[in-house]
C-alpha cells in the first residue's frame, strides 16, 4: 500500500491562493487543489473555477443545475491536481500555534485505505482520521451520500434488510465535525457533547444516594449501590446485543431501517463522530423509565434509591468510557479495552458488545478474541 506524505494547510492559506496564476480549491473542506493550469482547460471556461478560487467546490461540483461532475471527474483531481489537505479546527490550531515560525505540517495519508472493508486487526489512529471520499463512497457502494441530510436518505430509501445491514456497519469518516442528519435547525438536536453526561446526570445519582444516606444504615446503602453498578453491567450488554443490534430480527420495511439508524446504525456508519458517541439525555430518559419503575416497584423507596444510584453512576460510567475509547489516549488497561471495542466497529460487529469490560461477553460466549472471524461483506 502506497503511503503519500501531504502537506496540511490552514484556511487562510487556502483562501491566499485565489488567482488566476495561482488557483487553489477544497472539496469536502478536505482536499485541496492546484487547479492553475487547469483553468483554461475547463470545458465551461476559466471563469466558472476563478469564481471559487480559494473557497470549497463540493456543492457547485454535485449542482445539478450548472453541472453535476461524474466520478471521472472527481477521480482526475484527485490523481493529477492534489496538493494537501485542508486543516480541521483541531489541527489547525496546531499550525498557528507552531513554534517553529511555520504554517505548515506534514501529514501522512494512505491513498488506498479503505474504512468499509473488515480487517482483522484495528487501523492505526491516523487512518481513523483520513476522510471518506463522499462522491466516490456513494458511487461506488449506492448507500447513503455524505454530501446530504442521512434521514430523509434513509426514510426515501428502498434497501433491502440484508443490503442494509451490510452497508451500515462498514464504517466511513466524515472528517469535519458531523454528517447532516437533518440538515435544518433541528440538527443540534442530534448531537450531544460528552460533558453533557455527567452534568446531566451526576446530580441525579448524588440525590438519590444522599435520599439512601439520609434514611437507612450505610453500609448497606453503599452494598445496594454497588450491586446496581454491577447489574448495570448485564444491562449495558444486554442492550448493546439485543436492543442496538437486534439486526436479524428487524422488521423488512424502511421505517424499521431507519428507526434501527437513529438508535445504533448511524454510530457504526460514523464510529468517530464525537458528538453522536454518547446517548442524548431524551432517548436514555425514553429507555431507562422501565427500569426506574420496575427498581422502585420490587425494592422498598430507600434501597431503590441506593440501587438506582448505582445503575444510574454504571451508566454514566459507560457512555464516558464510550466516548474516551474512540477519542482519547488511555492508559494500559484502558487500551486493551479501546482495541476490544474498536475491534466490534472494525473487525466483527456481531461479537464484542461490552463496553465497560468484556466480562459478560465471555460469559455468553460472544467474546471478540484474536482468531475472531471477520464479519462478511456481502455486498459491494
Amino acid at each position: 500500500m502506497e503511503t503519500k506524505t501531504l502537506p496540511l494547510y490552514s484556511t487562510k492559506q487556502l483562501q491566499e491562493h485565489a488567482t488566476r496564476e495561482n488557483c487553489w480549491v477544497s472539496l469536502q473542506n478536505r482536499k485541496l487543489y492546484d487547479v492553475s493550469k487547469f483553468l483554461d482547460e475547463h470545458p465551461g471556461g476559466p471563469e466558472l473555477i476563478l469564481d471559487y478560487a480559494g473557497k470549497d467546490i463540493t456543492d457547485i461540483m454535485k449542482d445539478v443545475a450548472t453541472h453535476e461532475h461524474s466520478s471521472t471527474a472527481y477521480e482526475v483531481l484527485d490523481d493529477t491536481y492534489l496538493v494537501g489537505y485542508l486543516a480541521t479546527p483541531e489541527e489547525e490550531s496546531k499550525l498557528l500555534n507552531s513554534t517553529a515560525g511555520s504554517h505548515r505540517m506534514e501529514v501522512k495519508l494512505q491513498d488506498e485505505y479503505d474504512s468499509t472493508v473488515f480487517v482483522p486487526n484495528v487501523p492505526a489512529a491516523e487512518k481513523l482520521s483520513i476522510v471518506t471520499d463522499y462522491s466516490r463512497d456513494f458511487t461506488r457502494h449506492k448507500f447513503l451520500d455524505l454530501n446530504k441530510p442521512l434521514l430523509l436518505q434513509m426514510l426515501r430509501a428502498d434497501f433491502s434488510k440484508e443490503f442494509y445491514l451490510d452497508q451500515i456497519h462498514r464504517p466511513r469518516h466524515y472528517g469535519r465535525g458531523s454528517a447532516p442528519l437533518f440538515g435544518n435547525f433541528l440538527e443540534p438536536l442530534s448531537k450531544t457533547s460528552w460533558y453533557v453526561i455527567p452534568i446531566v446526570w451526576f446530580p441525579v445519582i448524588l440525590y438519590h444516594i444522599y435520599t439512601a444516606f439520609q434514611h437507612m444504615n450505610i453500609p448497606l446503602a453503599v452494598f445496594l449501590f454497588g450491586v446496581g453498578l454491577f447489574v448495570w453491567t448485564l444491562i449495558e450488554y444486554g442492550l448493546h446485543r439485543f436492543l442496538f443490534h437486534l439486526d436479524e430480527y428487524l422488521p423488512r420495511n424502511q421505517f424499521a431501517y431507519t428507526i434501527h439508524f437513529l438508535l445504533h446504525g448511524v454510530h457504526h456508519y460514523l464510529p468517530m463522530d464525537r458528538y453522536r458517541l454518547v446517548m442524548p439525555p431524551t432517548l436514555f430518559v425514553a429507555l431507562c423509565t422501565p427500569f426506574y419503575k420496575l427498581v422502585f416497584a420490587l425494592l422498598p423507596y430507600y434501597w431503590a434509591c441506593a440501587g438506582f444510584a448505582g445503575g444510574m453512576f454504571g451508566y454514566m460510567c459507560y457512555d464516558l468510557t464510550h466516548y474516551f475509547l474512540h477519542h482519547a489516549q488511555l492508559p494500559s488497561y484502558l487500551q486493551k479495552l479501546k482495541r476490544y471495542h474498536m475491534e466490534h466497529h472494525y473487525k466483527n460487529y456481531e461479537l464484542g458488545f461490552g463496553v465497560t469490560s468484556w466480562y459478560w461477553d465471555k460469559v455468553f460466549g460472544t467474546y471478540l478474541g484474536d482468531n475472531a472471524p471477520l464479519s462478511q461483506m456481502k455486498f459491494e
